[in-house]
């Protein structure tokens, strides 16, 4: 079984650099693309690490967060507890990207 997960966005602060797919997420709205821009950045510059925000097969958001092997400064459970309050703050945010992507992307009937 093949897991499809499309990549929204994302944040590395090794190569301190920002990511939009805009070949499939372009015509967001630009302030959602703003939005979108701050919490991947902020997140990394707290943080540290790669950080993307995905869609799920099924059209749900999801935030990834890794980091390089090496990376002795990076923390798991701060990353873990950040993601949580992004996902809290962001909740309103999250669900309509889901919205969005459910029905403009896979076509579903809402």
């Amino acid at each position: 079984m093949s897991e499809k997960r499309s990549v929204l966005c994302g944040a590395n602060a090794y190569e301190q650099k920002y990511y939009f797919n805009k070949d499939e997420y372009g015509n967001l709205p630009s302030s959602i693309q703003d939005e979108l821009h701050i919490i991947c950045v902020l997140f990394t510059e707290e943080a540290g690490g790669i950080f993307t925000i995905v869609f799920e097969e099924d059209g749900s958001v999801s935030m990834d967060t890794q980091a390089a092997e090496d990376d002795y400064l990076y923390d798991e459970v701060s990353a873990g507890l950040l993601v949580g309050q992004i996902r809290n703050k962001k909740r309103e945010l999250f669900e309509q990207l889901s919205l969005y992507y459910r029905t403009v992307i896979l076509k579903e009937t809402i």
